[in-house]
């Protein structure tokens, strides 16, 4: 199976509208047969989606660090519950179990996780695809800093052509970088 890491908040946000939308990708993910990694958390927009995947029958893999665990937050119903020691831990081990990344609207730990997979990616370290998906203009205000960094000379045109602002789901997976990591290989190569 194939598997996309989402990045998102676990907070609610300030209305239903960020809640509707972690409940919509996880639906839709597992309908589509994609197995979900993500931060183990059973609270707001990180549980919204574990919830809805797997009431939609999917795969849900959570790494939580032993701290939050320990605060009971951690997702107990899911696939598999991988409890690590740091943060450091959870993005590596959430980078090695996925084939590409999704953010969805989040606070400090989802641009702190988007922008580890982004920098890795600069890197070298991968070249699985991340794409933010936007709700209500939530990203634009990054979208203008990275333009501000292109535009100051502090990013590569490349770097910034690596960051995929897609309107829904669907524009998501019709990319044809995500298309390519996100379709089973023959004869369950991975």
């Amino acid at each position: 199976m194939k598997r996309i890491c989402v990045f998102c908040g676990s907070r609610p946000g300030r209305d239903d509208t960020f809640l509707s939308l972690a409940r919509s990708v996880g639906t839709e993910l597992a309908e589509r047969g994609i197995g979900i990694v993500y931060g183990g958390g059973r609270v707001g927009m990180m549980g919204a989606l574990a919830d809805a995947a797997l009431a939609a029958g999917g795969e849900v893999t959570g790494i939580i660090p032993h701290a939050l665990e320990r605060s009971e937050v951690a997702h107990q119903g899911l696939t598999a519950l991988h409890v690590v020691i740091s943060m450091h831990e959870r993005k590596a081990m959430m980078g090695n179990l996925s084939d590409a990344f999704l953010a969805l609207p989040g606070g400090f730990g989802t641009m702190d996780e988007l922008f580890e997979a982004l920098t890795w990616q600069q890197l070298g370290y991968h070249q699985k695809p991340i794409a933010l998906l936007d709700n209500g203009d939530f990203f634009a205000p990054l979208m203008g800093l990275l333009q501000r960094m292109l535009d100051d000379d502090l990013l590569t045109v490349e770097s910034y052509g690596r960051v995929r602002l897609a309107r829904s789901l669907a524009d998501v997976l019709g990319d044809p970088a995500m298309k390519r990591a996100l379709t089973a290989a023959p004869d369950g190569v991975r």
